[in-house]
């Protein structure tokens, strides 16, 4: 269920994560590694859902952002190690309590955690991986990358907090889902950049250049999720296509569709996300309505804009094989719909 949009400028070629995977292995090895040591307990249930999830196949894009955004000025330590192993720490802990907060039973094309092991230990664990990460980033010493990271971490709480305060309400606009996104998605693609050249000790301006970029990536990635949810492949997605639908999630698509939309139709949206009247049926009244009010094209056309954003960000650093592999991210992010 569902149409996939293709984009009207897609290349010849797809882009790909490959090349920052190639030039992120050796250390992303030896985050794989921390990962299994800092997810380990004595208490069973905590490795047990952790490794559940962490081994689910993602692709841990944010922990390769901060290797990559250290490595391309030369850093050569185990600090962007440590580091990123806390990124992906933090991701994992806000997949855990957003599946809780969100009621949802699958995750990447498995049962959640939470559908295994209850709400109650998918919490605590997340907590616990939020505490790992923390100590890891105390290991590493930096106060600045603990700021960041830690500034972050408060972000994305927050933006869990406002999603909650716009749920299901029609009246959402634009500008308040951005800062939703913002919060919950962007702000650790930002950090996870950042904090490579924090330890790196490169010029401010390379390290805000890293920021903007992470920031920008993240919000063109959430975008390009949202346009998924509609118009992607349930093996493609991981969840089944529809699922922020169900769940009453207010995202662009629906945003935009609304407000163009007719007063029956957006009696229609009130009743189907407000009330609840979630059907098939109904979903697919939405995804006719999602088209013909040009949701997901023109959602579509907000990430390729925070793309490019995220594209000048980059344009006054040096040119080398991360700087290239980074770039090439931003077309893979966005290409997932064509």
């Amino acid at each position: 269920m569902g149409v996939v949009i293709p984009l009207e400028d897609s290349k010849n070629k797809q882009a790909s994560v490959k090349p920052l995977v190639d030039l992120t292995k050796a250390d992303m090895e030896r985050v794989n590694q921390l990962i299994l040591s800092k997810a380990g307990s004595d208490v069973q249930m905590i490795p047990e859902v952790a490794n559940h999830l962490i081994s689910s196949g993602g692709k841990r894009l944010r922990p390769m952002l901060t290797l990559a955004s250290a490595s391309m000025f030369g850093f050569t330590g185990d600090a962007h190690v440590k580091l990123a192993t806390s990124v992906e720490f933090m991701h994992t802990a806000t997949l855990l309590h957003d599946d809780v907060v969100d009621e949802s039973d699958l995750r990447r094309g498995k049962s959640t955690a939470r559908m295994i092991w209850g709400n109650q230990a998918s919490v605590l664990v997340g907590d616990f991986l939020l505490g790992q990460a923390f100590r890891m980033m105390v290991d590493v010493g930096s106060l600045d990358a603990l700021d960041v990271l830690s500034t972050a971490a408060s972000v994305i709480a927050e933006g869990e907090v406002l999603q909650l305060s716009v749920a299901k309400n029609m009246e959402t606009t634009e500008d308040d889902y951005l800062s939703v996104i913002r919060a919950k998605t962007a702000a650790l693609f930002a950090a996870a950049a950042e904090v490579g050249p924090i330890v790196a000790k490169t010029d401010k301006a390379s390290r805000n250049a890293l920021k903007s970029y992470g920031m920008n990536l993240g919000l063109a990635f959430q975008l390009v999720d949202d346009v998924l949810d509609y118009g992607g492949k349930a093996a493609d997605l991981g969840k089944n296509v529809g699922d922020d639908f169900r769940e009453g999630k207010i995202t662009l698509p629906v945003i935009l569709s609304y407000r163009r939309g007719t007063a029956e139709e957006r009696s229609f949206w009130r009743e189907a996300i407000e009330g609840g009247e979630s059907s098939d049926q109904n979903l697919e009244r939405a995804l006719g309505l999602i088209s013909r009010y040009g949701g997901l094209t023109d959602t579509i056309a907000r990430a390729q804009h925070y793309g490019t954003i995220a594209r000048d960000a980059l344009a006054p650093l040096p040119e080398s094989p991360w700087k290239a592999a980074l770039l090439e991210i931003i077309d893979f992010c966005i290409d997932r719909v064509s």
